[in-house]
């Protein structure tokens, strides 16, 4: 699994014009399922993501998680980050998890973050625009595999 993090102070998530998820300081994540994906590395992913230090401590230095700022964490599903991109000028979708797979991962994700944060999420399938205010910029790619 991928997440794609960004330090953020104000994230949202919009469908149709109307706004379903939005937060304050702390992490956009988009999320990728890759095939072959199990909720091992949906949990392994979960704990990086909320433990990951990226936040500054008193003297200016990344030494702080989600959970020690009490952060919020903005959630949204985007499959392209599974794309196999190593040839030609269009992206191929054979390294990313079925539709059925991607969702179910994404929401058992959702869950083992709910379990410790304020969560809020995109729509998986939906056509979703994301609007954020990167803080630093600070954005890190964290990624699980089978073998740890």
């Amino acid at each position: 699994m991928i997440a794609l993090v960004q330090r953020v102070t104000e994230a949202r998530v919009a469908i149709g014009g109307e706004c379903v998820g939005e937060i304050g300081r702390g992490i956009l994540a988009l999320v990728g399922v890759e095939r072959g994906d199990t909720e091992t590395q949906a949990e392994r992913l979960a704990g990086r993501v909320l433990g990951y230090r990226i936040f500054p401590d008193a003297e200016g230095k990344m030494n702080l998680s989600l959970l020690d700022i009490k952060g919020e964490l903005l959630a949204v599903p985007q499959f392209t980050l599974a794309a196999d991109t190593q040839s030609g000028t269009r992206p191929g979708f054979s390294t990313a998890a079925s539709p059925e797979d991607g969702k179910r991962l994404f929401e058992f994700f959702v869950e083992k973050m709910h379990q410790r944060a304020k969560v809020r999420t995109g729509r998986f399938g939906a056509d979703m625009k994301v609007s954020l205010v990167n803080d630093g910029p600070v954005t890190f790619w964290l990624q699980t595999s089978a073998h740890p």
